[in-house]
């Protein structure tokens, strides 16, 4: 750590600053240091040392106070944060309480953080799909947002330099609408996941079960050795942190990666105010952050500024940047900061049952969750009545049935000897939503958070091409598992509100027009050169996939490219 006590500016002044230490923050200090530029990175929330600050990860059920459940007064306390998944007792020290970070909500929004190093790095589902040209070129494709300023070809050699560092397992599925990439071998699918993919092979050309990619070492490569990490024991307990370091978080990878350069200045409980325009520069010159404990205001300053806070954050951050220059926020010329947020629609599910194969059962646990079927609507033409497409997970499994009648003894050798139950098999969807001008994140004129900061509001919803996609789903799904001899088919529509996908994405979207974009295709600001975004603010559209993996490519070649720049003195 370093030395937190400076008190003149060029004590506070490095090559480069990197706001937020998450996902893509912890693949920007790795890049800089890498490169030899001393580099601050920015942090509101507390240090978390990989292997030192995960209290619960080696804990027995028996030793959490409600068996790994929450108590009603933490619901009570947490309606939002409560709804996530992975907020459970075993890990929601690394998830943000609701009252202590508020925001206004014009129209429902649960907004899910986690505010550490590492940010959500540490719970996220781990799940690693790149995107393919269908994607890229979609929005020109299909009109519904601005051109993407960037092709496949354009990231695929950044795909594999993330992918041979983090540790991807997939396998070679030959699919053009989802690249192959540097695969550790895969998790298998299981008896009945297979049953599923043969189906499927043979009723649809387009239609696949592949065994799903995730950030997981199932054979783990000299790099990861390296960086003292070693093969996933499939515990599936991941939300806690893992000792092992068996996925990719920046807690275990990219941070401690940065750190052995000796560039890198971690610094934690630092809420970032705002990034400092100069107006008689032309160009940012630093941040201004609010010490949480001391309250201080303290400045810092760099010739080249990465916004990594996460999406919503991003935005806040550069909403909040306001200047003679930018009274609208940094870089707004175009007006659509804060505008054009996307996220993927989750709130559809189905589950069925099989009653085939009873000879098997699953042994262990797979830490990859599973099946994925890739998009197969609107792939290749505009097929259907909306835009756009979804992807989906597909499980199955045998759970344990335990037999509570009798008593005495005989209720005593019931329960201690369950017997297996039939196949359940399961689905959720994944899909696109289209980003529009009306779903916005803008800043409460009168409300300010205990940092000095305005609070957030969120104007975003659904809309019809949402509903339709939805019930294509639903139509499709259960053609496709009628087929496979799926029984007792049940739909599920969760009705949630938007943002318990944790995949928020857009406001400062790149595009090759600075009129209707953010971000060019470098990811560099268009009006203001030293400034790069390269979360998940910066997505043009939102596609299927899951997003993490584009966010590290695009961020290693962000970080490339400006550091080519200040070399050549175009940045400085």
């Amino acid at each position: 750590m370093a030395n937190l006590n400076i008190d003149n500016a060029k004590q506070r002044t490095f090559d480069a600053i990197v706001i937020g230490s998450g996902m893509s923050g912890g693949w920007a200090a790795k890049e800089f240091t890498e490169k030899g530029l001393n580099t601050l990175m920015l942090e509101r929330g507390r240090d978390v040392k990989h292997n030192i600050n995960y209290p619960t990860t080696n804990m027995y059920p028996w030793e959490f106070s409600h068996r790994g459940e929450l108590s009603y007064d933490i619901k009570q306390a947490n309606p939002i944060i409560s709804k996530c998944y992975a907020f459970k007792e075993d890990a929601m020290h690394f998830f943000v309480k609701d009252k202590e970070h508020p925001y206004v909500q014009d129209k429902p929004f649960d907004w899910i953080r986690g505010y550490q190093v590492g940010g959500k790095s540490l719970m996220w589902a781990r799940q690693t799909q790149r995107w393919s040209d269908y994607d890229f070129e979609g929005p020109a494709r299909d009109d519904f947002a601005v051109d993407w300023p960037i092709r496949y070809k354009d990231i695929a050699p950044w795909y594999s330099y993330v992918e041979k560092f983090a540790g991807i397992s997939g396998n070679k599925d030959g699919l053009d609408s989802l690249p192959d990439g540097e695969f550790l071998p895969a998790f298998p699918l299981n008896s009945v996941e297979n049953h599923f993919s043969k189906v499927l092979g043979s009723n649809y050309q387009n239609r696949h079960v592949i065994s799903a990619r995730c950030a997981h070492l199932s054979v783990p490569q000299p790099i990861h050795l390296q960086q003292g990490r070693v093969m996933c024991q499939k515990r599936i307990l991941c939300q806690r942190g893992c000792p092992f370091g068996g996925y990719f978080s920046a807690n275990s990878t990219t941070i401690p990666w940065a750190l052995k350069t000796g560039k890198l200045t971690l610094r934690p409980h630092a809420v970032v105010q705002e990034v400092i325009f100069d107006d008689k520069k032309g160009k940012a010159t630093g941040v201004r952050i609010m010490d949480t404990e001391t309250k201080e205001v303290i400045a810092y300053y760099a010739k080249v500024i990465f916004v990594n806070a996460a999406a919503i954050n991003t935005n806040l951050v550069l909403l909040n940047s306001k200047s003679q220059r930018f009274p609208n926020g940094l870089g707004n010329d175009s007006g659509v900061l804060g505008k054009y947020v996307a996220f993927h629609n989750y709130s559809a599910r189905i589950s069925a049952e099989y009653d085939g194969d009873m000879d098997l059962t699953t042994d262990g646990r797979n830490p990859a969750g599973g099946g994925y079927i890739p998009r197969f609507r609107n792939l290749k033409k505009q097929e259907t009545g909306f835009l756009r497409g979804y992807a989906a997970g597909f499980s199955a499994y045998r759970g344990l049935d335990t037999d509570s009648t009798g008593v005495g003894k005989n209720l005593k050798e019931n329960i201690i000897h369950p017997t297996l139950s039939g196949w359940k098999v399961g689905s959720h969807m994944m899909a696109e939503t289209i980003p529009k001008e009306t779903n916005t994140l803008t800043l409460d004129a009168s409300q300010k958070d205990a940092w000095g900061v305005p609070l957030l509001k969120f104007n975003i919803d659904y809309d019809d091409n949402d509903a339709k996609m939805k019930q294509d789903y639903f139509e499709q799904m259960t053609e496709m598992f009628t087929k496979a001899g799926f029984k007792n088919i049940q739909t599920n529509d969760s009705k949630q509100a938007p943002g318990l996908d944790i995949h928020e994405m857009g406001g400062a979207r790149m595009g090759s027009d600075p009129k209707t974009s953010i971000l060019n295709k470098w990811n560099q600001m268009h009006a203001c050169n030293n400034i790069f975004v390269t979360d998940g603010a910066c997505m043009t559209s939102t596609s299927t996939q899951n997003p993490s993996l584009t966010y590290m490519a695009l961020t290693a070649r962000a970080v490339d490219y400006a550091v080519g720049e200040m070399k050549k003195g175009n940045i400085a």
